[in-house]
């Protein structure tokens, strides 16, 4: 499923914070202060919902020159740009200034609002629309939409929504396979749960029971709870803004500025390798040797700027440079950032993370600026990321892929290292590679595979799993392949239920008829316990009407775990599957081998039960038969803590 962050930008006054309210009826000021001086002061959050079910999330940023600061401290996770000019003043110093900060930050797709158009005249609407398009020329939002609305009246609201929805159908999916890193933008305490942090999820996902690493400081903390839009979730992804519970920590080892980040994926740093842009409606040369504020994610830090190959930068040109830090920095190579004057405070550049650990060097060094043209082009490690591409999903070692490009195995630890970061090589497995293309093209066969099956068979929960590896996966070793599709449930792509799997979104669609045959069934199954009645006597008591649908909703029920098959004609409700599988589970922690009758005897049932049962378990390999015996098999260890689970549930 995909996720978006659309940002507001705009001057204070123009009515960004009521329209967010006009769009998502959620008032992003939340400080009394906010409330009192009618304008906005911290960053504020709201969700906006479509018609189609699908959802966005909003950051609504403060528009006064005072605080910048907390407007760059949420603008990092945005993807789509609401430029907001009211009708009545048109662009404005902060609308520039917020306008070249997005464009720094990189963000590529947006529209423009016009606000408060019922305070003035349509014609006058009109000029500052042929306005706002000059001003927007040559930026990424030239010859987008303008739209003009009022947030008091609700005019043009449905058509900018509409829009906003059509951007976000557009937008680009976040990959998921980059270790997940937040940056935090809050932190709060909550009675009963201790310290929370919020911010946008800015790569990979996260799950709660994840450890996470707190960036600069380095200590670690278990993940215990997360939150979107306020609802507790198992996980969340890229491009979502997230509350996270992080279980031992007090307030005060947190602050804003700091990342939350998979432990060992983010490196620290005091010195940075950047391209370094200039803006062309700066006011200040960017001298060698200049005092800057660097804002990068949440964090803002103070810098000596080293221009690498010149003495000065002038406004809108562009060149390598190093800035050396006071304090450290947790960055990646891609990363956006901006850079604010000393003194005044003042917008006059940016650019990207070309190195985000390097060493001093010397200015005008040619091979220093050679090896981050190099960077820059995005050149190092393509002949290694071929040989892994090469390799399919045989999932080589780093040794195979030395050999295969002879060179040392040491030589290549970095630029592999640096394709795990960037998402274009995987680790399914430890020690073992994936090209990310190769991944995409699985994904792809997988998805083709699983709607076919999902349209000629709605009922099921999915496709069974032996039988999804055998289609997908080849003549792969079963190891593999599991792993490769745990690598896709961790990206939210397919879900596992019982033995099967599924597309994400898919759910089982019964009927009304349906649903109260498996109602019945459920209640049948549950109340005969152990000694069920065959399936063919079990769908005698539907009228003959139901009886066409009454197998197909069993076939369902055993596809979603409800009921489990143990032979063509016995089913039993899951809850008594559990309660046996616990009882089997107790005989093997006192005694190691098993025989039928005392089986039978220790559940006091028939013989016919116990052994519909016991030959279920074999060929499910959770027993081994060994003539009138049986011991632990070796999935023996997964039904005991499947039980465990359940009864816990």
């Amino acid at each position: 499923m995909k996720h978006v962050i659309i940002g507001t930008a705009g001057h204070v006054d123009h009515g960004k914070t009521l329209l967010v309210k006009a769009l998502t009826g959620i008032d992003t000021d939340r400080l009394t202060e906010e409330k009192k001086r009618g304008i906005t002061i911290e960053l504020g959050f709201a969700h906006l919902d479509f018609d189609d079910g699908s959802q966005a999330g909003i950051v609504d940023v403060p528009g006064h020159e005072k605080f910048i600061k907390n407007m760059l401290a949420g603008a990092g996770g945005i993807d789509l740009a609401m430029l907001v000019v009211a009708a009545d003043e048109g662009f404005m110093p902060q609308t520039v200034e917020h306008l070249g900060i997005l464009s720094l930050l990189g963000i590529r797709d947006g529209l423009v609002v016009l606000t408060k158009c019922d305070m003035v005249d349509p014609e006058w609407v009109e000029m500052v629309r042929e306005d706002v398009k000059a001003q927007t020329a040559g930026t990424f939002l030239e010859g987008k939409p303008v739209h003009a609305v009022s947030a008091r009246t609700g005019e043009g609201l449905p058509e900018l929504k509409k829009n906003l929805r059509e951007l976000v159908r557009q937008a680009s999916e976040k990959n998921l396979r980059i270790p997940f890193r937040l940056p935090i933008d809050r932190v709060f305490s909550v009675e009963g749960f201790g310290t929370v942090v919020t911010g946008t999820l800015i790569e990979g996902a996260l799950a709660v029971g994840d450890m996470a690493e707190v960036l600069p400081t380095g200590f670690q903390a278990r993940v215990r709870n997360l939150q979107v839009h306020g609802k507790d979730v198992p996980a969340a992804y890229a491009g979502q803004r997230v509350a996270v519970n992080l279980a031992g920590t007090k307030k005060s080892d947190l602050a804003r500025g700091d990342t939350i980040a998979k432990p060992g994926s983010v490196r620290k740093s005091l010195m940075l390798d950047v391209k370094l842009q200039n803006l062309k409606n700066s006011q200040r040369t960017i001298l060698s040797g200049s005092q800057l504020h660097l804002y990068h994610g949440s964090s803002v830090r103070l810098c000596k700027v080293v221009l690498l190959d010149r003495d000065a930068l002038q406004p809108g040109e562009s060149c390598f440079a190093q800035l050396r830090m006071t304090e450290d920095l947790a960055a990646k190579c891609g990363d956006r950032f901006v850079v604010r004057f000393y003194s005044p405070l003042e917008t006059i550049g940016g650019g990207i993370v070309l190195d985000d650990c390097p060493v001093r060097h010397r200015r005008g060094d040619q091979r220093t600026l050679d090896a981050l043209a190099i960077r820059e082009s995005g050149s190092g490690g393509q002949r290694l990321l071929q040989a892994v591409a090469r390799e399919g999903h045989a999932l080589p070692t780093l040794e195979k892929l030395a050999a295969g490009l002879n060179r040392e195995a040491a030589e290549l630890e970095g630029e592999l290292a640096a394709l795990c970061a960037s998402g274009e090589v995987l680790e399914p497995l430890p020690g073992r590679y994936l090209a990310g293309s190769v991944f995409d093209e699985i994904w792809e066969n997988c998805r083709g595979l699983l709607g076919k099956y999902h349209q000629q068979n709605p009922l099921h929960a999915g496709m069974k799993a032996a039988e999804l590896r055998q289609k997908l996966f080849k003549n792969t070793d079963q190891t593999i392949a599991d792993a490769l599709l745990a690598a896709l449930v961790r990206e939210g792509k397919l879900k596992g239920v019982a033995d099967r799997y599924a597309l994400a979104d898919f759910t089982v669609r019964l009927t009304k008829r349906q649903s109260g045959i498996r109602d019945r069934l459920l209640q049948t199954y549950r109340k005969a316990g152990l000694e069920t009645p065959g399936l063919d006597e079990v769908c005698a008591l539907f009228s003959a009407n139901e009886q066409a649908d009454c197998k197909q909703v069993v076939e369902s029920l055993v596809s979603g775990g409800g009921l489990v098959m143990l032979t063509p004609q016995i089913c039993v409700h899951r809850e008594v599957y559990a309660q046996v599988s616990r009882r089997l589970a107790e005989h093997f922690a006192q005694r190691e081998e098993l025989t039928l009758a005392e089986f039978r005897d220790q559940l006091g049932t028939s013989r016919k039960y116990a052994l519909a049962l016991l030959e279920y378990w074999d060929k499910t390999k959770a027993l081994k038969k060994e003539g009138d015996l049986r011991r632990p098999g070796p999935a023996f260890a997964a039904l005991a803590a499947s039980a465990a689970i359940e009864k816990i549930d």
